[in-house]
């Protein structure tokens, strides 16, 4: 099987719909032709048989002899280009008359059901048409009136014309296949110039986008489409460069001290109180680093959407109530007043887990970056069908520069002004990627010194 291009594939397709429509087409032509011709001989023949039985007369002393002088005169006199052969035959089949064309040849009779028909036949292997009329005298067949005329030239018309449009067909689609094939060629141009440009991207090179066609038509949404999805592409590309880079050095971080602190420890012996603070310091570490691993992780599988939803009923009053519990330590620690004036149960349909997760989250910033005996407030409301959480703290609070980046991975808004607050910039990236997956409305209000306002609306 012939493998075609595309361009060419289109051509083809063009030219099998039109050579159908053209083959129709002549065939229509064909027929209206035959059709005319035949009809202006029969309507020939026909003329020419109302004029002769005109002038036929019967004798009265024999009816079985026809007087021709008449038609003979006039057609010696008539001039035709088409020649009318005639003849006459009485009852018993014996020939009265016959035109001088005839000379030697006689028109053949047919059988009775014939009458008054036209019939084709051969005339010295010549086609001819012809019709044979009974005559009656009182009702009594008395003889035959035979009329024809030559279709020499009917056939050579019809001929001619067929011979003409089976030469013209294939060439006539030859020449649409060329004009198909230009027109395609022009037409596809822009899937060449998708495919050259697919053909120029890489891994390494993904700033490459296709020129979109003028024309907003298909291949301008298809060439659109593709430059945003490249555009996707290079980002979630960035994006994962630039989340190996930042995990690396993370990880590296806690590594490189628990490396430091062991080394420090074999150098000469210790002190059993030595010992326990340097292991206590170790295992402080070795808890930040899986901590760490653990919100990567999570990070990393939502950022890629691998996580299955579980719909179901979210108690929001006891689920706050859940983490404060967890958090109870720390915020003894600092003395922290937590203020949760709940009016009412609030419930969403939502996933329990990573609800929880943004929560834990949010209320692990707010405890982290509030001052000693500050106030957390967290409000629950409902408005318009809309239930709101709304998480506040009057803490160190954000730069309005940094209010877009810190939903960054790992960036951490001037973390060297609180080197004491420990922390890896990556609580607000999972919060923003797990509303965006549960549709949840998240916006986050700070002033610096003053504190943060985090708020969940949830639809």
């Amino acid at each position: 099987m012939f493998l075609f291009s595309f361009k060419n594939r289109i051509a083809l397709h063009y030219i099998i719909s039109t050579g159908l429509l053209i083959s129709v087409l002549f065939l229509v032509i064909y027929q209206i032709t035959s059709y005319s011709i035949n009809k202006h001989i029969n309507d020939d023949i026909l003329e020419e048989s109302n004029e002769y039985l005109e002038e036929i007369k019967i004798d009265s002393n024999n009816s079985y002899l026809i007087q021709v002088k008449q038609w003979r005169e006039r057609d010696n006199n008539a001039v035709k280009v088409n020649p009318v052969f005639v003849q006459f035959l009485d009852n018993n089949n014996k020939l009265i008359d016959k035109s001088p064309n005839l000379k030697g040849l006689k028109l053949q009779l047919h059988k009775a059901d014939k009458d008054n028909q036209f019939v084709d036949s051969y005339l010295n292997k010549k086609p001819i048409r012809q019709i044979q009329i009974p005559l009656f005298d009182r009702n009594k067949k008395v003889g035959y009136l035979f009329v024809a005329m030559s279709l020499d030239e009917a056939t050579l018309i019809l001929t001619n014309l067929q011979d003409t449009l089976l030469i013209a067909f294939p060439l006539i689609l030859v020449v649409l296949f060329l004009i198909a094939r230009l027109i395609a060629g022009r037409s596809i141009k822009p899937v060449t110039m998708i495919t050259e440009t697919s053909s120029r991207i890489t891994k390494d090179n993904l700033k490459e986008r296709i020129i979109l066609p003028q024309n907003k038509d298909e291949l301008y949404v298809l060439s659109k489409t593709i430059n945003d999805l490249l555009e996707r592409i290079e980002n979630a590309v960035k994006r994962e460069k630039q989340f190996t880079s930042d995990a690396s050095h993370e990880l590296r971080t806690p590594l490189t001290v628990l490396k430091g602190t062991l080394e420090v420890l074999v150098r000469k012996p210790r002190t059993q109180a030595e010992y326990e603070d340097k292991i206590s310091y170790g295992i402080n570490e070795v808890n930040r680093l899986s901590n760490l691993v653990d919100q990567l992780l999570l990070l990393a599988r939502f950022e890629n959407q691998i996580q299955s939803l579980k719909t179901e009923k979210v108690y929001l009053n006891a689920l706050i109530l859940d983490v404060l519990t967890r958090y109870s330590g720390k915020i003894n620690a600092k003395k922290i007043n937590i203020n949760h004036p709940f009016s009412k149960d609030y419930y969403v349909k939502s996933d329990n887990y990573l609800v929880s997760i943004i929560i834990s989250n949010i209320i692990s910033n707010a405890i982290k970056y509030s001052n000693e005996t500050g106030i957390i407030s967290i409000l629950l409301s409902q408005k318009g069908g809309v239930t709101i959480c709304t998480i506040s703290d009057e803490g160190i609070g954000i730069p309005k520069e940094d209010l877009d980046k810190i939903f960054n991975p790992f960036y951490r808004s001037n973390p060297t002004l609180h080197p004491e607050i420990k922390g890896s910039g990556l609580g607000f990236s999972i919060v923003k990627r797990l509303a965006e997956l549960l549709d949840i409305h998240f916006e986050i209000q700070s002033e610096k010194e003053k504190g943060t306002s985090v708020i969940l609306r949830f639809q």
